[in-house]
C-alpha cells in the first residue's frame, strides 16, 4: 500500500493540481499492469462530496479532512496519519506538499518510515522556513518536474541535487491534437488572413514573468517584416488595463486581441487558430508549450527556466532572454518564416509526444515507485 498526503486536489483548481491527477492517471495506468499496487490518499482541504473523478477505483482510497475551523482538520489528519503508519507500516509515505513536509517528517521519521516529498515549482525555489527546509533536507527523496526546480530549490534550501528525482508534467495527446484553423475563432477575434501570435497566461500584476508585455513591445519590429502580425492573449486579470495602454502607446492596440478567460476544452481551437506560441517567461517547467507542441504549433519560452526541458533544450523550440523584446521579435520573425525544423508541426507533436505523453509518464512513475 502506498500512502501519499495533498492539501487539496479536487476543490481547487491550478498548476499543481492538474499535475497530481494526472501522476493519479498514471498510477490508475500502471495499477491495471500491477494488480497488487494501491494508494491511500489524504487529503487536507478537500472535503466529501467534492468532485473526484478517480473515486470508485479500488486502486486510490480516498479520505477527505476538510473542516471548520481549519486547525481541526488538521488535527484529524494528524491523528489518521499516525494511526496508518503504526497499523499498516508502508514502505514510503509521499508528501504532496511542502507544507505538509514538517508533519510528515515528524510522523514517519520516529519509526524509521522514509518520506518523498513532491514538488511543484516556486514553492520551494526560495529559502523555506526552518521547519519545512528540514523537512526538505530530511527526506528520503524528492520528486520536481523539472532541471530548473531541482536547481533553484537544491541551492535555495542547501539539499543535494542526488536527492532529486524528475516526474515531468505530461501531456494529454489525445486532447491536444492539430487541426485546421476554426473559422468561428478567425471571425470572434477578427483574425482573417493574420500571422498570429498566441500567449495563455493569468495576466495578474504577480505575473508579469509571464512576458505578455516583453511581446506586446515586440510587435512593431514584428510587423515591419509580418504587417498582417496580430496577438491573441488568452486570460484574464488585474494587469490586462496596464497591457493594453502599452500597446496603445506602442501603436500596436489594433494588433492585440484580449481574448479573456477560456475554458480548457476550448483550448485546443485556439491554439489550432495561433501560427506560434510565445511567452518569453519563467516557468517551472511550461506544460502550455507542450500543448501548443501536440497541436503543431512551433514555440518560444525563455531561456533561463524550466521551459529548457519539453523544449529539450532548443532542439524544439526557440529560447530567448525572457525580458528581451529585441530576442522576441527577432525570433518570432524566424517562425512566421517557418524555414526551421522547429515549425514542422508533426516533428513537434511527434516528440512532445514521445517525451512527455501519457505513457511517459506512465514509465517515470513506474521507476520511481519500484526504486528504493
Amino acid at each position: 500500500m502506498d500512502l501519499f498526503v495533498f492539501l487539496e486536489i479536487f476543490e481547487r483548481e491550478g498548476g499543481i493540481q492538474s499535475y497530481v491527477k494526472d501522476i493519479f492517471r498514471a498510477y490508475l495506468k500502471l495499477a491495471q499492469r500491477e494488480p497488487h499496487r494501491q494508494a491511500e490518499v489524504f487529503l487536507l482541504r478537500d472535503g466529501e462530496g467534492c468532485v473526484n473523478p478517480f473515486e470508485g477505483h479500488p486502486e486510490l482510497q480516498f479520505r477527505y479532512f476538510k473542516d471548520n475551523p481549519a486547525w481541526r482538520g488538521r488535527v484529524r489528519l494528524g491523528a489518521a496519519l499516525g494511526s496508518a503508519l503504526l497499523l499498516r507500516r508502508p514502505q514510503r509515505v509521499f508528501c504532496g506538499h511542502i507544507n505538509l513536509a514538517p508533519l510528515v517528517r515528524m510522523l514517519c521519521q520516529p519509526l524509521g518510515i522514509p518520506y518523498t516529498v513532491l514538488t511543484y515549482g516556486k514553492e520551494v525555489w526560495e529559502t523555506l522556513p526552518l521547519a519545512d527546509r528540514q523537512a526538505l533536507q530530511r527526506a528520503d527523496r524528492i520528486w520536481t518536474i523539472s532541471r530548473y526546480s531541482r536547481d533553484r530549490a537544491s541551492q535555495a534550501n542547501q539539499v543535494e541535487p542526488q536527492k532529486f528525482d524528475m516526474l515531468s508534467c505530461a501531456i494529454d495527446g489525445e486532447a491536444f491534437t492539430p487541426g485546421p484553423k476554426p473559422q468561428h475563432l478567425i471571425e470572434r477575434y477578427h483574425l482573417a488572413g493574420a500571422k498570429v501570435l498566441m500567449t495563455v497566461a493569468r495576466l495578474w500584476p504577480g505575473d508579469i514573468y509571464k512576458g505578455v508585455d516583453v511581446t506586446i513591445r515586440a510587435l512593431p519590429r514584428i510587423s515591419q517584416i509580418f504587417p498582417e502580425v496580430k496577438y491573441l492573449v488568452i486570460g484574464r486579470g488585474d494587469d490586462q488595463p496596464r497591457l493594453a495602454q502599452l500597446a496603445q502607446d506602442l501603436g500596436v492596440s489594433s494588433r492585440v486581441v484580449f481574448a479573456g478567460f477560456v475554458p480548457t476544452e476550448d483550448l485546443v481551437d485556439h491554439y489550432r487558430v495561433a501560427d506560434a506560441y510565445i511567452m518569453p517567461s519563467q516557468e517551472g517547467f511550461g506544460i502550455v508549450y507542450l500543448e501548443a507542441m501536440a497541436c503543431g504549433i512551433p514555440v518560444l519560452s525563455g531561456n533561463s527556466d524550466g521551459s529548457a526541458d519539453p523544449l529539450q533544450d532548443g532542439r524544439l523550440g526557440w529560447q530567448v532572454p525572457h525580458r528581451d523584446p529585441d530576442a522576441v521579435a527577432e525570433a518570432c520573425i524566424e517562425i512566421l518564416k517557418g524555414e526551421d525544423r522547429r515549425c514542422d508541426g508533426q516533428f513537434l507533436r511527434q516528440e512532445a509526444i514521445a517525451g512527455f505523453g501519457q505513457e511517459a509518464l506512465v514509465h517515470q512513475l513506474a521507476k520511481l515507485l519500484h526504486s528504493k
